[in-house]
């Protein structure tokens, strides 16, 4: 958050002002004071700027309005924030039912509805034609437009969360609502685009280019909920017993530890994985790291029961195993790579992050190298842009997949 100031709190949720907000303040104080020239230059000026910071007072509202009804749905809200077309409540997860998400994104459209019919009621106290009505019917009337913006049906405005919602409801499934709503959102971004670029050139009003800005955010926060879905389904739906590999090797476990390097660890193509079994049982995976920090003079005489993580102790999941979890697994027990166990509890095979994002990948039709892949696997890291620890947490909240 560099470009975030913090300035204060309200009930309790954290508010932001983006640097983009400054702009934007100050092109609607000029803006406003043009309109009310009539009072003045000082007037003017002093209306403008007011007319300006009450809109962005609205705007906070219409936010709270979403915070507050997913505060009583026991939902953090990681902060408000203002920016450059208007704010941004930053709500930790989503809704549980399609009609706790129809409740938290209506919410803000009825706020800035409840304005415009409130201050436009206010305005006719005071004479008509006065500066007092002319401004408040003017703040009255940009809140029914904001409610009514905000309302077309498409991600990222609280329309599409609403089309989102009725989609869930009636599909049973939560990813297609996102689908048709981030769709939608493209669809009505790329017409803005066109329309704005359209009118610029064949008028010369280059302030329609807004609606092409606009069209330009509409169609990158979209495309980012489409994409952020499509990465929670996968994680839903691929199975560890469909990505795990068979690089690892059963070795004896009464075998020295020198005995152990001269046969395994002398080869060229090393495995990422050594588990050590006796009288036909698993006994656990073979600590490499452990084998480091023991004194050559010892190998001869110490056998590979000395460093391995017996399988009881050992993280671990099922063939049948959500990626949601294994995901979630690994981070929490800070793993490079996690054993996958067969109904009997024999070793089927090992995941590692690379497997998780190359699945991830060919599940999406995604291009990705084998090199890209490779990379992934020895440095046992995601690709700083892909959080897909963020993203199966969020995507096991949206399942209601319990805690474990």
């Amino acid at each position: 958050m560099q470009n975030n100031w913090r300035i204060g709190t309200i009930f309790g949720i954290p508010l932001f002002i983006n640097s983009s907000w400054l702009i934007i303040l100050a092109l609607m104080t000029y803006s406003n004071s043009l309109i009310y020239q009539q009072w003045g230059v000082w007037q003017s000026w002093v209306v403008g700027l007011a007319i300006a910071l009450l809109l962005f007072g609205s705007v906070l509202l219409h936010e709270l309005g979403h915070s507050l009804v997913a505060l009583s749905q026991n939902i953090q809200v990681n902060s408000i924030t203002l920016f450059l077309f208007g704010g941004i409540a930053a709500i930790a997860e989503e809704p549980k039912t399609p009609g706790k998400a129809f409740q938290v994104a209506i919410a803000g459209p009825l706020v800035s509805f409840g304005l415009f019919v409130t201050l436009g009621l206010v305005a006719q106290i005071f004479p008509n034609g006065s500066l007092f009505n002319q401004a408040l019917d003017s703040l009255a009337n940009i809140n029914l437009v904001l409610a009514i913006f905000n309302m077309i049906p498409g991600l990222p405005l609280d329309g599409g969360q609403v089309l989102r919602a009725i989609i869930w409801k009636i599909t049973g499934n939560p990813f297609t609502g996102v689908r048709w709503a981030a769709k939608t959102g493209q669809t009505l971004g790329w017409l803005a685009i066109a329309l704005g670029a359209y009118n610029a050139l064949t008028t010369g009003n280059y302030g329609s280019l807004w609606l092409s800005l606009l069209g330009w955010f509409a169609i990158t926060n979209a495309s980012a909920y489409d994409r952020f879905s499509q990465y929670q389904e996968a994680l839903l739906k691929i199975k560890a017993g469909e990505i795990m590999t068979r690089e690892f090797r059963v070795v004896e476990a009464n075998l020295t530890l020198q005995q152990f390097a001269d046969q395994y660890l002398a080869e060229n193509n090393r495995y990422p994985a050594y588990f050590a079994t006796s009288d036909g049982r698993y006994r656990g995976l073979v600590s490499l790291d452990a084998l480091r920090f023991i004194e050559r003079s010892y190998w001869d005489k110490e056998t590979l029961n000395m460093i391995i993580t017996p399988m009881a102790e050992l993280p671990a999941v099922r063939e049948n195993t959500d990626l949601v979890d294994v995901i979630l697994a690994m981070e929490n027990t800070e793993q490079k790579l996690m054993t996958v166990l067969s109904p009997a509890d024999a070793v089927a095979g090992i995941i590692d992050r690379g497997d998780i994002v190359r699945a991830i990948a060919q599940f999406l039709k995604m291009s990705i190298s084998s090199t890209e892949i490779q990379r992934i696997k020895d440095e046992g890291a995601y690709p700083p842009n892909l959080n897909l620890g963020a993203i199966a947490n969020m995507a096991r909240r949206t399942s209601g997949k319990p805690e474990n």
